[in-house]
């Protein structure tokens, strides 16, 4: 993974910021000792190393595609950019003297830096041994089970198990076997040749062969259709594909990941799933776990689906700390997407460039105003 250097002089932010950025497993690089993709430091260090000019040429000097200046004190969190977007300035306001995991401010800059190396959002301890765990599969072609609850991570799991592998830059290609028909699943799986079936007027390779040299993610993969899945074993064992309407096998390279939010022995027992498949398809499980059980990174995912969703054209908020609390007290049943619907509405009730509990709206039932009729008498 590409690394991140703090320059920590003059940076009274910088050690915490690094706690954050090992929280979410991003590769902090120390010194000169070797190439950065991203260069932080303070906007004090920048005017003492020449203003911007000089922090430039250093930044070259050491291979980073991006710069981060952090101007401390500010009044209010501002994010601009320069050079095309190569150079971030981040007004960072002061310490509002909760836990740096708690943080708006901080978390926001944390992600400004994570997302310049395609970094999990995390926080919790639980998350970053599961990032962990994937990156020592992502060394071997493996297949992988990703189980958990709906809206839980799954597929952001499975996309950085494909980014830490030897495949990274090969397609990731995902599918969701939930939402596309039975009738229609065969051919964008295995791909087709030209008059295969009633509107085939071309040849489609399919979504296996489009894959080639990377990664297939089987989304929900619970939901296909027993008839395909023998035909999946097949892919599997020989990794070879038939397209519909061919008698050539065609060779194929994937790394196989699957995913699926229902209890799969039991779906075995109940012969909605193919005991071969499942044991094929489970050579190495991950679990990824329900929002409240890791509440360490519901600020940490807040603040990132802030900066997701808020206009290019309307100053990023900062979530407040009697916000954030109400935040962590909710279950979150509806896990990671339940979180991403408050945090929009929240852009939408939003003022001052603050995020205040009056706006964290949970419950998203709108309380009408009753207005009294004046019905005719009949």
């Amino acid at each position: 993974m590409a690394a991140i250097q703090i320059i920590g002089t003059d940076f009274a932010a910088a050690h915490a910021l690094e706690g954050l950025l090992a929280r979410r497993r991003v590769r902090l690089q120390a010194g000169t000792g070797g190439p950065v993709a991203v260069l932080a430091c303070s906007a004090r260090h920048e005017a003492a190393s020449g203003g911007a000019p000089g922090i430039t040429a250093l930044a070259r000097a050491a291979g980073a595609r991006a710069v981060v200046i952090v101007e401390e004190g500010a009044d209010a969190l501002a994010i601009s950019g320069e050079m095309g977007g190569r150079l971030l300035r981040v007004a960072l306001p002061r310490a509002s003297g909760q836990p740096a995991h708690r943080d708006a401010a901080l978390l926001m800059l944390a992600d400004v830096l994570a997302s310049q190396v395609s970094a999990m959002v995390a926080a919790d301890a639980a998350t970053g041994a599961l990032i962990d765990l994937a990156a020592r599969v992502a060394r071997t072609d493996v297949t992988v089970f990703i189980n958990g609850p709906t809206g839980s991570g799954k597929e952001v799991l499975a996309r950085k198990v494909h980014e830490a592998s030897r495949r990274a830059a090969a397609p990731f290609i995902a599918i969701n076997c939930a939402a596309i028909p039975e009738n229609m699943l065969e051919a964008i799986l295995f791909g087709h040749e030209k008059g295969a079936f009633t509107g085939a007027s071309g040849a489609n390779k399919g979504i296996i062969r489009a894959a080639e040299g990377g990664t297939l993610l089987l989304d929900e993969v619970s939901e296909m259709p027993m008839g395909l899945q023998s035909k999946l074993l097949r892919v599997l064992q020989e990794r070879r594909v038939t397209p519909l309407g061919s008698q050539t096998e065609v060779p194929v390279d994937v790394r196989i990941i699957a995913t699926s939010n229902r209890n799969m022995p039991e779906e075995v027992r109940a012969r909605r799933f193919r005991e071969d498949l499942w044991y094929r398809l489970n050579v190495f499980p991950l679990t990824t776990k329900p929002l409240c059980e890791r509440e360490d990174d519901i600020p940490a995912l807040a603040v990132s689906l802030l900066r997701r969703h808020c206009p290019a054209d309307v100053a990023l908020p900062l979530v407040t700390p009697d916000a954030m609390e109400v935040l962590l007290a909710h279950d979150w049943p509806g896990n990671v997407r339940e979180l991403e619907n408050v945090i929009q509405r929240a852009l939408v009730l939003h003022e001052d460039s603050r995020i205040t509990a009056a706006d964290i709206v949970i419950d998203a039932v709108p309380q009408l105003p009753v207005r009294a009729l004046h019905l005719a008498a009949v």
